[in-house]
């Protein structure tokens, strides 16, 4: 051990432990139990069993214990983007695909064919830069995995400029923000741009941010440590103070997330906006009910004009596999083209094939499908995927890899269709496009998002 140290040798990490131990001791308080002299008795936090502590300090150890329950922030609201409140209408656990007989999966397929007759199934490819990035692009001591990171960040702006949203007085939202890269290169994008607000949403601690660093006066850098699910945004205080306008954005922003944070967007903070807009209640009262109509529609025009809550909304989605019916906004465009949440289910397992698919560079492939996932310290993670639904052998003899890869892709943009028609129905004009190559990333496909009214038509 190291001089001072203690002398416990930890078998998992091979090497000794680093605490410091008390005077006189030669273990530290965790690894106490290891001096024949020391008669008390460690047990197991039961807060957190990853650590012990002294049995006759319980008490006093629960009352500050990092994993002790802490008070809930101001804009923390138990499941108001959550979705899905009556269990009535989730089924049972299904069972996994390996275990469908052949007529099952055909007649899935048939479904899954069916319901997306009409769509669009090729989009538009919009693989676009942005000069914030030029240097990072060219700097030569970048390696591959950090020049993938930056062309799709530079396509993401690039993007973000193209829909009007790179502008000064906004407060942009990245959601799973990790280190909060993609807040980084918006900042820096706007480098002269005036009263800018970023906030970092990410639910759990995070190594190596990058949001620290930032020293421009015209920029304020917040982050909120919760999960989107409980994010309430009319709460948080710099919102409430300055009334911004808000960008939602988000960089590989893992399946389910996706759909709590547009929810979060589209339905509980502009319900909010709305409902704090509502001073005027004794108007509203009048009998005269043209008067009441004149006074609601000003009342829209006020919330429209001078709140505008959500400027626009640009998400690169990634992990559908790992999307859940209960909290999934596209729920009412499935059961209108007569599908529920069995088939569900069975697609957003079977999307999988369209990047498990190709075996043969799984190793390589899944270093570029990063997305940035809220329990990781780094901005990308390998796609695990059940070995049932993605093992080529287990459906030899019925489908191809070509097939299960052109399936799995149509399972995609079933899922994601449901999104647009979400945002349409809520007065956006929503689409998907491609952001990047597939060689750069197999999650390539970019959601946008911008209020109809809002949308300024493109030069000719």
């Amino acid at each position: 051990p190291l001089p001072g140290r203690c002398a416990y040798f930890v078998q998992r990490k091979n090497r000794f432990c680093k605490m410091i131990p008390a005077p006189g001791r030669r273990f530290c308080g965790e690894h106490g139990q290891q001096e024949k002299e020391n008669d008390r008795k460690r047990i197991p936090c039961p807060l957190d069993p990853k650590h012990t502590v002294y049995e006759d300090q319980l008490q006093k150890h629960l009352k500050k214990c990092n994993s002790r329950e802490k008070p809930k922030p101001v804009y923390f609201v138990q499941d108001i983007n959550a979705g899905l409140k009556d269990a009535a209408e989730i089924t049972e656990k299904q069972v996994p695909i390996s275990f469908l007989s052949k007529e099952d999966l055909e007649n899935l397929i048939i479904k899954l064919q069916k319901a997306s007759n009409g769509l669009e199934r090729s989009l538009k490819e919009q693989v676009l830069s942005h000069q914030a990035l030029q240097e990072a692009l060219n700097d030569p001591k970048n390696g591959e995995s950090a020049f993938k990171h930056l062309k799709q960040q530079a396509s993401i702006l690039g993007n973000m400029e193209k829909l009007h949203l790179l502008g000064p007085g906004r407060c942009f939202v990245e959601f799973g923000a990790g280190r909060g890269k993609l807040s980084h290169w918006v900042d820096v994008a706007l480098q002269d741009a005036d009263n800018v607000q970023f906030l970092l949403v990410e639910r759990a601690t995070t190594r190596f941010k990058v949001d620290g660093k930032h020293k421009r006066k015209d920029s304020v850098f917040e982050r909120l440590q919760v999960d989107i699910q409980h994010l309430c945004l009319n709460k948080v205080p710099v919102l409430v103070k300055k009334k911004l306008p808000v960008v939602g954005i988000g960089k590989h922003l893992c399946g389910a997330a996706t759909d709590l944070a547009l929810r979060c967007l589209v339905e509980s903070y502009t319900a909010c906006c709305d409902g704090e807009n509502e001073e005027p209640a004794p108007k509203r009262s009048r009998s005269d009910k043209a008067e009441e109509a004149s006074d609601s529609s000003s009342d829209k025009e006020c919330n429209q004009d001078d709140c505008k809550p959500v400027a626009g909304i640009v998400i690169a989605l990634c992990c559908h596999h790992k999307c859940d019916w209960t909290h999934y906004v596209g729920r009412e465009f499935f059961k209108s083209v007569g599908l529920g949440p069995v088939e569900f289910h069975y697609f957003q397992r079977m999307s999988s094939w369209a990047t498990c698919g190709m075996r043969e560079t799984t190793a390589k492939a899944s270093k570029s499908e990063e997305c940035e996932e809220q329990t990781n310290d780094t901005e990308e993670h390998d796609q695990t995927f059940s070995n049932t639904e993605s093992a080529s052998d287990t459906l030899q003899g019925i489908l191809t890899v070509e097939e299960r890869k052109r399936i799995g892709c149509l399972c995609k943009l079933l899922i994601d269709h449901g999104r647009v028609e979400y945002l349409q129905q809520r007065g956006y004009q929503a689409a998907l496009q491609y952001y990047t190559e597939p060689a750069v990333s197999l999650e390539n496909v970019l959601l946008t998002a911008v209020p109809s009214s809002s949308l300024v038509p493109e030069p000719t």
